[in-house]
């Protein structure tokens, strides 16, 4: 399959060096701190030919034909497990396609593992985080790389070189910090810096935006125009249709492992969404509206010092809570409290009236509450295990009779689950490591939804998911309020608050600060109060 055309008129440039990327420095020379070595302006750098791969019971990848260029931004552009992934994969090296061709410069190349496409100048930022958390920072971004001096580690400049480093992505943060005790959005950041420390030629960003704010998002972007304007050509996986704008050049549409097509990134936005799900969208956010029932949720005076100070809310049936705020303001460690997963030292939560004891998950889910986490990988899932184990296991205490688990009822909810969620799976017995970001996101909420909690909480629900699997996730949110259970929230995305919640309570620095009704609630209002200053000697 070919492209629908040649680049288009808007691909951008600027005159660059033309030499290829040097090699690899000495042991003891000077450790590389991001320079860019790209190609001349519209030189062909990468193509793929008919790239095919399959997993078991799975065709990822169909045919799929596809050329970067340098100084220009390609977006691709589908939804999950349409086969983005599964495609920079075998360009980095970490899968080997079953067929086709990849083409450097023009040249037929084989890229059996992640070092052979670095050396051919191609460095990639996975969705997944490639980090070591117990190393520091700087040993992250630097790492196999590091300088030495006399055959010894030269930490002072290794830490210099990663402070550069992290200057370049705007990550404040002291290079000798281990990147364990890093929050989700600054570790993304550590992995582009890491990227960017590799002398490229072709940079691959998936969802490198997904896990960031508002003003991160805009460093990024400019960072990237300007390693667009050197030259380099960069591929980028975004599910966010104005980034795109901002910063592509052409967008290749993929859908069901092919190649729909590649257009103009001045593509209008019901037209790209008509490629990627074969069906226009109508409405981006279907919130239905429900009568507000009886209270399910009181939190009241909820403290950890230093954390978090006297929250206090109210959640009822039929309604979807959003806690908004910028990263930083305690708004997944107030969910996390309160689903007992972290400590808290005073305050009470109560379900249904009923209140349960702190810091105990086992309670919090006996007494009606579900956590969908922030990091779906690391704390919702078990990656090793099956749909079917992974959807049952709130409800294995109802498939267990005098210590036998009933196999054939967890298989049957895993089947039900799978159906109702339209999650894409060959069979329940598949490994949920398998599944793409949207379908793993799927399982996650299955397996509460299996539980039938009174009051879901939701941290980043649509983080890393395509237009479609959103417009999935909503009306699954819209079910939960229709039948009498309430939601509560924490999204990043100031759109997805106000078009999904019916309140919104906003956080700053710890702190409760304000609370809008749906009808109240604008990006201004609720980036005012969110950029409050909280005067407290507790929360810092």
């Amino acid at each position: 399959m070919t492209d629908d055309g040649p680049p288009t008129s808007a691909t951008p440039g600027a005159p660059a060096p033309g030499a290829p990327a040097p090699d690899a420095p000495a042991p003891d020379a000077p450790a590389p701190g991001g320079a860019i070595a790209a190609g001349p302006p519209g030189a062909e750098l990468l193509r793929v030919e008919g790239l095919g791969k399959r997993f078991p019971g799975v065709v990822a990848l169909d045919g799929i034909s596809f050329d970067l260029h340098a100084g220009e931004v390609h977006v691709l552009l589908g939804e999950n497990g349409a086969g983005k992934s599964t495609l920079i994969k075998c360009l980095a090296g970490v899968y080997q396609p079953d067929a086709g061709a990849i083409y450097v410069d023009g040249e037929r190349t084989h890229l059996p593992t992640t070092a052979a496409a670095e050396a051919h100048g191609i460095a990639t930022i996975h969705q997944e985080f490639n980090l070591v958390p117990q190393l520091s920072v700087a040993e992250n971004v630097l790492l196999g790389r590091q300088p030495r001096r006399l055959g010894v580690i030269d930490k002072r400049r290794m830490n210099a070189v990663a402070r550069k480093a992290l200057a370049r992505v705007g990550l404040k943060v002291d290079p000798r910090t281990p990147v364990a005790s890093l929050g989700v959005a600054r570790q993304q950041l550590v992995e582009i810096a890491k990227a960017l420390s590799l002398e490229a030629r072709v940079l691959i960003l998936d969802e490198p935006t997904a896990a960031l704010t508002d003003d991160e998002v805009d460093r990024l972007l400019g960072l990237m125009t300007e390693l667009r304007d050197a030259g380099v050509g960069l591929i980028f996986i975004s599910h966010h249709l104005d980034e795109i704008r901002r910063i592509g050049s052409r967008v290749t549409v993929l859908r069901d492992g092919r190649s729909v097509g590649t257009v103009p990134a001045t593509t209008s936005t019901d037209d790209l969404v008509r490629m990627m799900v074969g069906r226009s969208i109508e409405a981006q956010f279907p919130r239905e509206r429900t009568s507000v029932g009886d209270e399910l949720l009181r939190v009241e005076h909820l403290t950890r010092p230093g954390t978090f100070e006297d929250i206090t809310f109210t959640v009822r049936a039929g309604e979807v809570v959003g806690l908004a705020g910028l990263v930083g303001a305690g708004r997944t460690e107030v969910l996390r409290a309160v689903f007992g997963a972290d400590p808290y030292s005073s305050g009470t939560v109560t379900v249904r009236g009923k209140p349960f004891p702190r810091h105990n998950v086992h309670a919090a889910i006996g007494a009606g509450l579900g956590l969908v986490p922030e990091d779906r990988k690391a704390q919702g899932l078990m990656l090793g295990a099956s749909v079917t184990e992974n959807v049952g296991l709130v409800s294995l205490p109802k498939a267990t009779r005098a210590g036998v688990v009933n196999r054939g009822w967890l298989r049957d909810l895993a089947v039900r689950t799978v159906k109702d969620l339209s999650i894409r799976t060959p069979s329940v017995a598949a490994l949920v490591r398998n599944l793409s970001g949207g379908n793993q996101q799927k399982v996650v909420m299955g397996k509460w939804l299996a539980a039938d909690p009174a009051v879901l909480l939701l941290d980043e629900p649509t983080r890393g998911v395509d237009v479609g699997a959103k417009v999935e996730i909503y009306q699954l949110i819209n079910k939960l309020t229709a039948s009498g259970r309430g939601v509560l929230m924490v999204s990043s995305e100031l759109p997805e608050v106000l078009g999904i919640c019916d309140r919104i309570l906003v956080m700053a620095q710890g702190r409760l600060v304000g609370e809008l009704t749906h009808e109240e609630a604008t990006q201004d209002a609720v980036m005012s109060l969110a950029v409050t200053e909280v005067e407290s000697t507790r929360v810092h």
